[in-house]
């Protein structure tokens, strides 16, 4: 038999996003066991006026490699729930689906700057530590929690929404 990966996904919606993260939990259960999931959060969208963006984090077991996961996973989820892709990266979107960790290696530092990745990533690895900088996962968290780390110029907020489960 063998290993499965531990791919830690970030799910994002701000177009009917009560329907479409729990709906693309169910289509990724569909692939691979779910093992674990952070609360639903709710945040401003980043770097743009629009509505405001709900976004989890799931433990994805699967025994496909990243690329893999993206085109043959991933992609085909968020075709099947309506996402376009803009040239304008931040535009709205029914469902976005990023991973953030695969077996414990970060395919891109810079989710750690945004509190709508590190805060519910943080409920399922809190002592996870940042190759760079050194610091826990929970050091971000709180700090970004707190405002005093930010991404932009913008003031964050995030908020659990304890009345949406994925999980």
């Amino acid at each position: 038999m063998t290993d499965l990966h531990r791919a830690y996904l970030n799910l994002g919606s701000n177009i009917e996003p009560e329907l479409n993260l729990p709906k693309a939990v169910q289509m990724l259960r569909e692939y691979g066991e779910i093992a674990t999931a952070s609360s639903v959060w709710e945040s401003k969208a980043v770097g743009i006026n629009g509505p405001n963006f709900l976004n989890a984090c799931v433990l994805f077991l699967t025994d496909l490699q990243p690329v893999e996961l993206k085109e043959q996973i991933i992609r085909p989820i968020e075709s099947k729930l309506g996402r376009i892709r803009y040239a304008d990266k931040n535009a709205p979107r029914t469902i976005d689906i990023d991973i953030v960790l695969f077996d414990e290696t970060p395919l891109n530092t810079e989710y750690w700057n945004y509190a709508f990745v590190a805060v519910p990533l943080a409920e399922l690895l809190p002592d996870f530590v940042h190759p760079v900088s050194g610091e826990k996962l929970s050091y971000f968290s709180e700090q970004l929690q707190g405002g005093v780390l930010s991404a932009s110029k913008d003031q964050v907020w995030i908020v659990p929404r304890v009345d949406i489960r994925i999980f």
